[in-house]
């Protein structure tokens, strides 16, 4: 794992050798995985430890000043493999994660991961956001939400911001030019009870395809009817 302990580094990570195992082995498990169910199209083992574990860690930049109290609240919507909830797990044990996910077969290597890396605090939910936002235990009950690669930001607010709270967080992670899918989330945003704070460029030589982190705010509560019913978010966005 020397290219993700030298990426993470030049972030102001350092990584022990026990969470460095842990990448290992949640690296020999994917490419297991993936070559009987569809889990990722990037198996190379540098691109890997760059690409997705590098990359998902860099949301960790926007988090806010942890409340030592009570376990920082996460949950990553559309998580896929993982990506970016499970490595910071690895990071940062003590938080609380949930990780939401539509499809069955990556939910099952998701739990798999879980117990083989022994991860204590997470819950594995098996659904779509559109529903999950609904209910009771999942609405506006977290501080940080995180996608990455899942959707346009004007379909992700809508999916996304419901599970934050207000006063937390939502953070998009997001590559190339943004500022026009910027301006098209401004009244999804607005509407979903957020406030954009700011626009955080992940500046390393490994990621020459302009990364950054969109931070978004919960200013006030999400209206009862969004997100509106599954696909809409993503056929009809809020533009």
């Amino acid at each position: 794992m020397e290219k993700l302990f030298a990426c993470t580094k030049k972030l102001g990570i350092n990584l022990n050798s026990e969470q460095l195992e842990q990448f290992s082995a949640y690296y020999a498990e994917l490419i297991d995985w993936n070559r009987r169910f569809n889990l990722t199209a990037i198996t190379g083992f540098e691109e890997v430890q760059i690409k997705h574990f590098c990359d998902s860690l860099s949301a960790v930049l926007a988090f806010k000043s942890p409340d030592t109290t009570q376990p920082l609240r996460i949950i990553d919507v559309g998580t896929g493999a993982g990506f970016p909830g499970v490595p910071l797990k690895i990071l940062l044990p003590g938080i609380s994660l949930t990780l939401l996910e539509s499809t069955t077969k990556k939910a099952a290597f998701l739990q798999h991961l879980q117990e083989m890396l022994g991860l204590r605090g997470v819950e594995i939910v098996t659904g779509r956001a559109e529903e999950a936002a609904h209910e009771e235990r999942y609405r506006e009950k977290f501080d940080v939400v995180l996608s990455r690669a899942v959707a346009p930001l004007p379909s992700l607010v809508e999916l996304c911001l419901p599970f934050c709270s207000v006063g937390g967080r939502f953070i998009a992670q997001k590559k190339g030019d943004i500022s026009s899918e910027i301006d098209r989330a401004a009244k999804a945003i607005k509407l979903m009870g957020g406030a954009l704070s700011e626009i955080k460029k992940i500046d390393l030589e490994e990621f020459p395809d302009e990364r950054c982190l969109v931070v978004i705010e919960k200013v006030s509560p999400t209206p009862a009817n969004y997100p509106r019913r599954p696909g809409m978010a993503v056929k009809r966005p809020l533009v």
